[in-house]
């Protein structure tokens, strides 16, 4: 065997490398000349041809080439940069041999795509492949409208009406079923967050990425700030009051309250995070219920104590339209955040752990990361292109 430097990329009937020593068969192939100088006439194809994979077409052309090490499957141009290879097993049994063909029946072949191999490339998912989606935006878009949404309605229910005074059970029911419905209706856009430490714990377990947790935060406070400025311009000077801002209630003390928010939202977390998980085999009934339900629970308790935010942008939104932030603002940041993430990580990492690797979860958070099922439904999309190519 004797090697030749390739200037650029050599195209075999169905193999392609990139510039590099390539082995050519030491019987050459047609056209090679002989010890004389003089061409002579191949009476057959070089040994190294039967090794072509099927598929390759109409063979006789250049010198015969045995797939050197590092090929790939010609099915379109070169892709640019470095190559990205992705394989997976297939069962256990032992990668079976190309299937050996006469010269005459590979010459009579008609031209076909070659068969895909076990180990497909992968195109180099980025960052900003994920936020210059549609999706990502309309995912955005879905958190802003959610969070205004419920803020309206959610501080609506709390309005001082001078003909009929709010009472708790009003607010927490109120609050309930509009956090249901939006989870109902928005979530398989964006997942139905509506809530900053619920994006935040999510980040933390592991299950979005890092560039979409900053948007979602961001969609939310602006939401929230949106919602909270309609029903300023709406509600009546009389039944407007300070808007439903959270305060402490009942000479509850700021450590107190921080805690009563942590068990509020730690309790709603453990619910959302349960009730939408996709490795669950037993019934869950209806998410959206039982998220809505959670949030009417932390409301019959923690309205006593400090009006119940269990949600920073709920509280943040108020807060800035009236301009009011007390000294004790901070706990309705701390307290839902830090009960959030308790319960992604006693949910993702202890009771439940997740199988991906330390690889894979990076990948997650950088928002690089595609499933393996995405993977072979492009292999298959890629196939289909290519036998309508062929065709």
């Amino acid at each position: 065997m004797r090697a030749t430097q390739a200037a650029g990329p050599v195209y075999t009937a169905a193999w392609v490398t990139w510039p590099g020593r390539v082995r050519r068969c030491a019987a050459g192939g047609p056209g090679a000349r002989g010890a004389g100088g003089g061409e002579r006439a191949p009476a057959r194809l070089a040994p190294c041809a039967l090794r072509w994979p099927l598929g390759a077409g109409a063979a006789p052309g250049p010198p015969a080439l045995c797939p050197p090490r590092g090929a790939r499957p010609l099915y379109s141009a070169p892709l640019p940069g470095p190559r990205q290879v992705t394989c997976h097993r297939v069962g256990t049994a032992p990668r079976a041999e190309p299937r050996r063909q006469t010269p005459a029946a590979t010459s009579a072949a008609p031209t076909a795509a070659p068969q895909p191999s076990r180990c497909h490339r992968a195109p180099k998912a980025t960052m900003k492949k994920e936020v210059c989606s549609l999706a990502f935006f309309k995912a955005v878009f879905a958190e802003f409208l959610a969070t205004l949404i419920f803020v309206f309605f959610g501080l609506g229910s709390a309005l001082k009406w001078p003909s009929a005074l709010p009472t708790i059970l009003q607010i927490s029911i109120a609050f309930g079923l509009a956090i249901g419905t939006l989870a109902q209706a928005l979530g398989p856009v964006s997942g139905g967050h509506i809530n900053p430490a619920i994006t935040l714990a999510l980040l933390i377990g592991n299950q979005i990425s890092l560039l979409r947790a900053v948007f979602y935060v961001a969609a939310q406070l602006v939401g929230a700030i949106a919602g909270a400025g309609i029903l300023y311009w709406l509600a009546p000077l009389n039944a407007r009051g300070n808007l439903a801002v959270n305060a402490l209630n009942n000479n509850t003390t700021p450590g107190k309250a921080m805690v009563v928010e942590l068990i509020l939202t730690f309790q709603l977390a453990l619910c959302i995070f349960s009730s939408t998980d996709s490795r669950r085999t037993s019934p869950v009934g209806s998410p959206a219920l039982s998220i809505g339900l959670s949030v009417t629970l932390g409301h019959l308790v923690g309205i006593y104590f400090t009006g119940c935010s269990m949600n920073p942008a709920r509280s943040f939104g108020p807060a800035v339209v009236m301009n009011r932030f007390s000294p004790s603002h901070w706990v309705f940041w701390v307290g839902p955040i830090v009960g959030a993430m308790l319960a992604a990580i006693l949910y993702f990492y202890l009771l439940f752990p997740s199988s991906l690797s330390l690889h894979d979860r990076v990948a997650v958070v950088k928002g690089t990361y595609e499933p393996e099922e995405d993977w072979e439904d492009h292999r298959e999309e890629r196939k289909k292109t290519i036998e309508l190519t062929a065709h």
